[in-house]
């Protein structure tokens, strides 16, 4: 069933920043992945004013959005985010399939 990755993250440094995204879109992609949102245009509409980038990533599967976490090719580009960006949450959530 497919799975959806959100991050939510506060970008301190955008020229590194720059070099992590640089390299996600393909390791995304090996991984069956593909972007759906990435940091673009929103609308507030209920709850606390939550400032952070937001990213939306679809997965064939909660076990495909893992392995691409647990990737070394992930790994790495997750040393370039860091110090670029703080406030970090990503989870992983399945989606729903109608009947």
């Amino acid at each position: 069933m497919v799975a959806y990755l959100i991050g939510r993250m506060s970008i301190v440094d955008p020229d590194q920043y720059n070099q992590y995204k640089q390299l996600t879109p393909g390791i995304i992609e090996k991984f069956g992945g593909k972007f759906l949102s990435r940091g673009g245009e929103r609308m507030h509409l209920e709850g606390a004013l939550d400032d952070r980038r937001v990213v939306l990533f679809e997965f064939e599967s909660v076990d495909a959005a893992r392995l691409f976490y647990e990737s070394p090719e992930y790994t790495h580009a997750r040393t370039l985010r860091n110090g670029a960006a703080t406030d970090m949450q990503l989870l992983v959530v399945e989606g729903f399939e109608a009947h």
